[in-house]
């Protein structure tokens, strides 16, 4: 077998096999843990890539765990190993979140050993199996085994927070209780799910449904309904949301720059999947008809989560509730019945991945700098910080939706599918949310360009950044950077970069995207 058969499970074990070398490495050598880190990212980055480049050039790739195989059709035909499978959508999701994991792991390395110098070892370790829990989600074909890497994904996610300040472990504590509810709901579905189809194999339970005439059973309604609800708290769809802007508002910096792109995303990515190859298209948008329902929550979603946003002083808090309103595109996207709405929100995760890296990349540096975490840090930054406020910069227009970023291209399919559907509240929830983020982002790049810095608890040039009016010792670093170091002004560059790339090759992704759709017969084609 050659080693590209290998890839699938290679990056799932790398970060795996990477966690426990750096646990042990850490108890006398933890300045090695980030190296370790690095190494198994890379390696974990390239399968990732070539098995995308394998899927596109020769279609979808499976990985049967153990070489279990199919039992005989006289014995039902069914699957009863765990399947790895990679198509051409979560092949694209897959390169996302080892890519903003990499370029990650470069950015912590100054925040971590100052942040958390005697947890060096531990949030690395935490790290890498975070990311191979994500990556596990996205490409496993097994329900139950989702079930258990969703479960490995959050307790470190819930660590990885409070290893923090006290304040982030409050939060952690009540990203504990959510997040266990919504996984309690997920478990109950499958179990119902099995229960009536005697298969824990995405793409058999749908085959067994069809074929036995059991998608008109209220079991499987109802394993749906708790599916779908587990995933929304996962997720922090409005109203569920409650657990997240504390949550990554007080992480340490590099646990919020990793988690606000990736965690919502993935379950988004789940939601779509289970959508689309457990339950199937034709019941999800036919037989249950939760369109209008859905949709219009989702707008609820945008408008909410705009709100908040734009009531909000403390930066990262301001783009957590951003994200709140991000997850009502994509879910709203997802259930809208029609080719271009699909198509927008699998697109629109990958754009919001990079988005949402390349802002928090940008406060996170800001914070470091000044020491300052409200938006009052922004006076003046163009003239003491313009590199940063160039990548900055770049965030903010993708998020406001300005050609040629990719947020563009993303809210245009979203909003073609939006009139294509007719859903006039959700493309009016969308527009508004577009000008809710031209107010706030366009009010920074003001506040940093035009305005001067001043003495009394906002940053100022002369080096005296620890007597601050209103300074959270729990919400802000307890010391500043004197100079921002290469390793995080790099990832930011990158990551404002993959902005526009991906904006300007949009046709191709959007491309791709739709030859994974072709068996789904939504409304419309690829353009």
């Amino acid at each position: 077998m050659a080693i590209g058969d290998q890839f699938p499970v290679i990056m799932i074990l790398a970060p795996m096999f990477g966690a426990i070398l750096v646990i042990l490495l850490g108890i006398r050598y933890p300045k090695q843990s980030l190296p370790v880190t690095l190494v198994t990212m890379g390696l974990s980055l390239f399968a990732a890539v070539m098995t995308c480049v394998r899927v596109l050039n020769e279609g979808v790739q499976t990985y049967l765990l153990s070489g279990w195989e199919r039992l005989p059709e006289r014995l039902g035909g069914l699957s009863v190993g765990i399947e790895y499978r990679i198509d051409a959508f979560n092949g694209i999701v897959l390169v996302v979140i080892m890519a903003v994991a990499f370029l990650n792991a470069i950015y912590s390395k100054v925040r971590v050993a100052r942040e958390l110098p005697d947890k060096v070892s531990q949030f690395y370790f935490l790290y890498l199996l975070l990311v191979a829990g994500l990556a596990g989600m996205t490409i496993t074909n097994d329900a139950f085994n989702l079930y258990v890497l969703l479960e490995i994904s959050s307790l470190t996610s819930y660590a990885l927070i409070a290893i923090g300040s006290k304040r982030a472990a409050l939060s952690a504590f009540n990203y504990v209780i959510m997040g266990t509810i919504g996984a309690s709901f997920y478990l109950l579905g499958v179990g119902y799910l099995y229960i009536k189809t005697g298969t824990l194999n995405m793409t058999d339970i749908q085959s067994f449904m069809t074929t036995t005439s059991q998608l008109d059973s209220p079991s499987i309604q109802v394993a749906f309904m708790l599916i779908v609800i587990g995933l929304w708290v996962k997720m922090a769809f409005f109203p569920l949301h409650g657990w997240m802007p504390n949550a990554y508002a007080y992480a340490p910096t590099a646990t919020g720059s990793l988690m606000a792109p990736l965690v919502t995303k993935v379950m988004i990515y789940i939601m779509i999947r289970m959508m689309i190859t457990v339950f199937g298209v034709d019941y999800v948008f036919s037989t249950l008809n939760w369109t209008d329902v859905v949709v219009n929550l989702s707008a609820v979603a945008i408008v909410a989560g705009s709100f908040f946003a734009l009531s909000r002083s403390d930066l990262r808090k301001m783009l957590t509730y951003l994200i709140v309103a991000e997850v009502g595109y994509m879910v709203g996207g997802a259930w809208m019945a029609n080719y271009d709405g699909m198509v927008g929100a699998i697109y629109h995760i990958v754009s919001d991945a990079m988005m949402t890296l390349c802002l928090f990349f940008a406060i996170g540096i800001i914070i470091t700098r000044t020491g300052e975490h409200r938006l009052v840090a922004f006076r003046g930054l163009f003239r003491k910080m313009p590199k940063t406020m160039i990548g900055f910069t770049v965030g903010a227009f993708s998020m406001i939706g300005l050609p040629p970023t990719c947020g563009f291209f993303s809210k245009w399919y979203l909003v073609s599918g939006g009139i294509e559907a007719g859903q006039w509240a959700y493309v009016g929830a969308l527009i508004f949310s577009s000008l809710v983020n031209a107010v706030i982002f366009f009010r920074l790049i003001e506040m940093a360009y035009f305005h001067g810095a001043h003495a009394h608890g906002e940053p100022v040039d002369d080096g005296d950044h620890h007597h601050r009016l209103g300074h959270d010792p729990d919400a802000t670093p307890e010391d500043v950077e004197d100079r921002v170091p290469r390793s995080m002004m790099v990832p930011l560059y990158v990551a404002a970069a993959s902005l526009i790339v991906i904006g300007l090759f949009n046709r191709v992704i959007t491309g791709w995207i739709g030859q994974a759709l072709q068996a789904l017969n939504l409304a419309g084609g690829p353009n």
